[in-house]
């Protein structure tokens, strides 16, 4: 089973200038500084031709975590993301994302797309979460998806803030 994760964020920045941001070594510091939680780091980036493949870590207290998950994996919650954005082509944007988290046997993947929207940007994500356990695996994509729709809108909130800086 799998649940499909879909969201949507209007940036009031042209394409260019998102992009530029998405593509930024610096934004990336930036934003696990800021919304990574304890111990977040950017693990490794690689960056070429208006290109990024950006690979980090990521945690999430375990007192932050509802009791179906503490169940099957105790303690606080490492994750490794990868996100990765292509070259502008045509005033567009297109990239892919993953996530995992230690000891939980699933993933999180999907793709992001960056248009323009009036004067400003649209950012889309379209993902699906995966988790492979019996009986309980259902509840568990369930509660990870709504902490990644939680997430994206704190990514995005902090995208908004860069831009305006």
């Amino acid at each position: 089973m799998s649940r499909h994760i879909e969201h949507s964020a209007r940036l009031p920045r042209p394409v260019a200038a998102v992009h530029a941001a998405l593509t930024d070594e610096r934004y990336w510091q930036a934003r696990l500084r800021e919304i990574g939680g304890p111990g977040a780091s950017v693990d490794e980036t690689t960056v070429g031709d208006a290109a990024i493949d950006v690979a980090m870590t990521q945690a999430v207290p375990a007192e932050h975590l509802p009791p179906i998950v503490t169940k099957i994996r105790p303690g606080d919650l490492r994750i490794t993301r990868t996100e990765s954005w292509g070259p502008l082509q045509d005033g567009r944007a297109s990239g892919t994302f993953t996530a995992a988290v230690d000891g939980v046997p699933g993933q999180l993947r999907g793709t992001l797309a960056l248009t323009p929207d009036g004067d400003g940007s649209l950012l889309v994500v379209d993902g699906v979460v995966e988790v492979k356990l019996p009986l309980i695996g259902g509840k568990i994509e369930e509660v990870i998806a709504a902490q990644v729709i939680e997430l994206l809108d704190a990514e995005q909130d902090f995208t908004g803030r860069w831009l305006a800086s």
